[in-house]
């Protein structure tokens, strides 16, 4: 019985469907993770030349990218069963899966090229993958 996998990804959340025997399971993940934050700018010092308080966006940004790191382990432990397994999505969330799935020895070389596709519905993404997995 071979167990395919195709993931729609994207940094809100994951739609991933399980194809057994051409028997479509589908199964949403949300990341939890916060959008990127903008700071408006720091503050003048009250001398000429003095230093400039600046807020520290990199706090923001690298709690983000902890968040993210756990989202996309977490989707990797849902396909630890697979055989094939196809991700595709927007943005830059599928490449950063793959590379934290590749990075694992077990599921490295089970792993199709990652794929651009716009923003899709649930139905959209399940005839996705039950056609990249009948070609």
């Amino acid at each position: 019985m071979a167990v395919n996998i195709g993931i729609w990804v994207d940094h809100e959340k994951a739609f991933i469907v399980r194809l057994i025997d051409g028997k479509a399971k589908l199964q949403k993940i949300e990341s939890g993770a916060e959008s990127h934050y903008h700071f408006s700018g720091g503050s003048r010092s009250k001398s000429p030349y003095g230093p400039q308080l600046v807020s520290s966006e990199h706090k923001y940004e690298e709690r983000r990218t902890h968040h993210l790191k756990k989202y996309y382990r977490n989707i990797a432990d849902h396909c630890k069963d697979m055989d094939r397994l196809f991700i595709f999505g927007p943005g830059e969330a599928k490449g950063e899966l793959y590379k934290e799935i590749a990075s694992s020895k077990e599921l490295a070389g089970r792993i199709e090229s990652p794929e651009t596709v716009d923003k899709m519905t649930e139905n959209q993404i399940v005839a996705e993958v039950k056609k990249h997995f009948l070609r």
